[in-house]
């Protein structure tokens, strides 16, 4: 039996719950005791979407006697609460199978055929799939039975592409949306719906009006691009996939090809331009002398590494994404490796974020996927397109000056009115954490050393050497350090 440590996603009905909710005309009940409920309902969403609640998701509140005798009473209990307080006016029922009651076999389908010939039931597979499986599932139950029956026979309008794919719970989701409807605009594009995010059930036919379809993400929504049978596209990250996706898409929109390279060009000068000015500045020294890890969301996953690597050069140590390719680390795997060499930076979740912690890492962690208690509202935080190859660079760059704080070497100040610690004085200071005297001889070989060591790495070479020698110095009783003693530490470094 293998063991399972920390979950980095969760099971196929949060996903569906995820994208049932987005609609302000579905009315979603799941199939559920009350406390899983508020877990997703309530919880969830508010450290995550920074939504207090789901107005439109509501549990069966199975009980006891439900898990004996099935839980049909109870949807049954749930749709006459819902109907007779008018939640229902104007709205279409989906109730949604959970964990719970999959194992107990609660099929509603026949039920809702009584209650409401218009309501759907869906089975999520809770037990069986993960969260990307559950999403790719609901967005294709939506079409099959909301959409393609109604849907006109009409041509698709020229020029009008749909987004396919963010829902609740994506993380970022706000801000690379934003991003690419802007890329979708320059490529001559006229954004149509955005599904199911954006838009509402009535709306599911008007999928089949768009000319092209852009997959906001890899992990799942492919299946129903493929089904209405109109050329789509993935969303890109990095200069270069974006830029060949701003090709891409204007020729399937029959785009003038000069319209796009002056969108191109004018790109270069304004939203690039801070990106320039950071690999050119000072800052382009550091880049090929730090690594990283990532665990994201597969599509972050492949786009930071695609772009960190293969634009900025930036050494990926390694890399896994959700869902996981075969050969990338899991979670016992990941946290294994965090603890035997942290990378200078960790675009991660809250796992991640964990195990740097229990060794006292001091890498600088970048939150990049969920789980994760973080809200992404703000339309300034991209990592798609070219506003996000800015944000990335200039979250790195910072990170890099923070570390460059971490590791300065600073004196201890005391002072008369330091506060006291617990039991009372202001406590000691250790003696070597107290400036020492150098010889000039000594100061010119330390910074000899220095400049053989890696640009980045030099700050926090410089303060172990100094600390290592100025300890030797103590040792022998004497008040400065000398070349003598500096050579002896550094022999003892080698």
């Amino acid at each position: 039996m293998r063991l399972i440590r920390d979950i980095s996603d969760s099971s196929a009905f949060w996903g569906a719950a995820w994208v049932f909710s987005c609609f302000p005309d579905v009315h979603t009940i799941c199939d559920m005791p009350i406390g899983c409920f508020a877990m997703l309902g309530i919880g969830v969403t508010d450290y995550t979407d920074a939504l207090p609640y789901l107005p439109n998701f509501t549990p069966t509140v199975i009980r006891e006697e439900d898990v004996i005798n099935g839980t049909e009473q109870a949807v049954r209990r749930m749709f006459n609460h819902l109907r007779d307080t008018g939640k229902l006016e104007n709205k279409s029922l989906i109730v949604l199978s959970s964990a719970e009651s999959e194992l107990i076999g609660a099929d509603h389908s026949n039920l809702l055929r009584t209650l409401d010939p218009q309501a759907r039931f869906f089975w999520s597979q809770s037990l069986e799939h993960d969260e990307w499986t559950g999403r790719d599932r609901a967005l294709l139950f939506l079409w099959r039975e909301y959409g393609k029956p109604y849907a006109p026979s009409a041509a698709p309008v020229p020029r009008r592409v749909n987004v396919i794919g963010p829902t609740l719970g994506c993380f970022n989701a706000p801000s690379d949306l934003h991003e690419l409807k802007r890329l979708i605009a320059g490529a001559g594009g006229e954004v149509g719906l955005v599904y199911p995010y954006e838009t509402t059930i009535a709306s599911t036919p008007r999928l089949l009006e768009a000319s092209v379809n852009v997959v906001m993400y890899r992990e799942f929504g492919e299946s129903l691009a493929r089904e209405l049978g109109r050329p789509y596209l993935f969303a890109p990250f990095g200069i270069r996939a974006t830029t060949q996706f701003l090709y891409d898409l204007g020729e399937l929109l029959d785009t003038p090809r000069e319209q796009v390279e002056t969108f191109v060009e004018t790109e270069k000068r304004t939203t690039l331009q801070p990106l320039w000015d950071m690999w050119l500045g000072p800052q382009s020294d550091w880049f090929s002398t730090v690594n990283c890890c990532i665990v994201a969301g597969r599509s972050y996953a492949d786009g930071l590494r695609d772009f960190l690597q293969g634009e900025l050069g930036i050494e990926v140590v390694w890399a896994s994404g959700q869902p996981r390719a075969e050969g990338e680390p899991d979670n016992i795997a990941i946290r294994k490796l965090i603890h035997e060499r942290v990378p200078t930076m960790v675009f991660a979740t809250i796992n991640e974020q964990i195990y740097m912690a229990e060794v006292n890492s001091r890498s600088h962690f970048i939150p990049s996927g969920f789980p994760m208690p973080i809200v992404r509202r703000a339309l300034g935080t991209p990592f798609l397109g070219y506003s996000g190859a800015v944000y990335i660079t200039q979250e790195i760059v910072n990170r890099l000056y923070e570390m460059v704080v971490d590791f300065l070497p600073v004196d201890t100040v005391i002072r008369d009115d330091t506060p006291a610690v617990a039991g009372g004085g202001a406590g000691p200071v250790e003696e070597d954490e107290r400036t020492m005297l150098w010889t000039d001889e000594a100061t010119e070989k330390l910074n000899r050393a220095v400049e053989q060591i890696p640009f980045l790495g030099r700050v926090s070479a410089i303060r172990t050497m100094r600390k290592a020698a100025e300890h030797a110095a103590r040792a022998r009783g004497v008040k400065e350090v000398t070349v003598e003693i500096l050579d002896e530490t550094l022999l003892r470094r080698e």
